[in-house]
């Protein structure tokens, strides 16, 4: 089968169109026939192999990627199952996480694969995984937002960010977006009753004070973020971070639980949405927002699996809106 192959750590020219043998389903298994597979920064991290700490934790490889065929989310149609599988039979549509979703076909654990929603295309399925369910994850379980409350999303118009509007507008908290002013109207259709340019205006020096902030870039500190923030508001980390660090995300959770000792507001970091992580009922719970038409996936580009080097590196640059997605069949 035809896989985007990765065999040393680098940038996007690294990643090269093989072939390799077709997995299969072992028990507690399922084999996937890939459709369309989406990007996220935790790819570039697996590319790149970095932060290099993350190498000595034992998460991607110390020298090498510990897996050779890149990408995370995909959607597809369940070719076969091993053993112990009841709840997915062969010919259903899924979406979920699937080491190895840049190829032809890709082998998950039944746990972290749920229906596909009918009204997505298959494009649209793969973008939800992991930017869905860490949308849902800082905005519900970490930042506990309520009817009613100030809530601001930093890098809004961005794949976790544009689920994360979604979501906050949905609980009927009132949403100020910030992003690029290419994302204004995007971020605004989602349900962004305001909207920040970050190339204009800083938010961090405004003085509206917000009862949850999540932040997807990470280009301030926390110390300076939590001055945004209510008496008793939430400061909720992504660290997605960007290649090139030491410590990357690590190095800022770190921060983040250092000034939260010290401070009456509450600073938390988002518990990653990972292949290794539990993630069943999350992703129940986003495909079920979507099926009632609260959530809707935001594409922003496509490619064919030829050009995933290419792909890599227009969300490496930061030119995605939405997701960035890689169409297989």
């Amino acid at each position: 089968m035809k896989a985007v192959l990765q065999e040393r750590f680098g940038p996007p020219d690294i990643l090269r169109l093989g072939e390799v043998d077709r997995p299969q389903a072992g028990a507690g298994q399922v084999l996937v026939r890939v459709h369309a597979a989406a990007l996220n920064p935790y790819d570039w991290h697996m590319m790149r192999g970095d932060p290099y700490a993350a190498r000595l934790m034992g998460g991607m490889g110390v020298s090498r990627p510990k897996c050779r065929v890149a990408g995370i989310d995909a959607a597809g149609v369940v070719e076969a199952v091993g053993a112990g599988v009841d709840a997915l039979r062969p010919g259903t549509p899924v979406l979920g996480f699937c080491t190895g979703a840049f190829a032809e076909y890709a082998c998950s654990t039944a746990e972290l694969l749920v229906p596909k929603p009918e009204r997505l295309s298959f494009e649209q399925a793969a973008a939800v995984p992991m930017a869905a369910v860490t949308a849902l994850r800082g905005i519900r379980t970490v930042g506990r937002v309520r009817a009613g409350q100030q809530v601001l999303v930093n890098g809004a118009g961005g794949g976790v960010g544009t689920f994360a509007v979604q979501i906050a507008a949905g609980l009927d908290a009132e949403v100020t977006a910030v992003c690029s002013a290419g994302s204004a109207d995007l971020v605004r259709s989602l349900g962004a009753a305001h909207v920040i340019d970050h190339a204009r205006e800083d938010f961090a020096d405004q003085h509206t004070r917000y009862d949850v902030i999540l932040d997807n870039v990470g280009n301030l500190p926390p110390g300076r973020l939590r001055r945004s923030l209510t008496p008793t508001g939430i400061l909720v980390a992504n660290g997605g971070g960007s290649p090139g660090r030491v410590f990357g995300a690590i190095g800022s959770m770190l921060k983040v639980a250092a000034v939260n000792s010290v401070t009456r507001h509450t600073l938390r970091p988002i518990i990653p949405a990972t292949p290794n992580g539990p993630a069943h009922e999350d992703l129940l719970t986003v495909t079920a927002l979507v099926e009632s038409g609260q959530v809707t996936p935001v594409v922003g580009r496509t490619f064919p699996l030829t050009e995933t080097a290419e792909a890599m590196r227009h969300m490496e640059e930061g030119h995605s809106r939405g997701k960035t997605v890689i169409t297989v069949r």
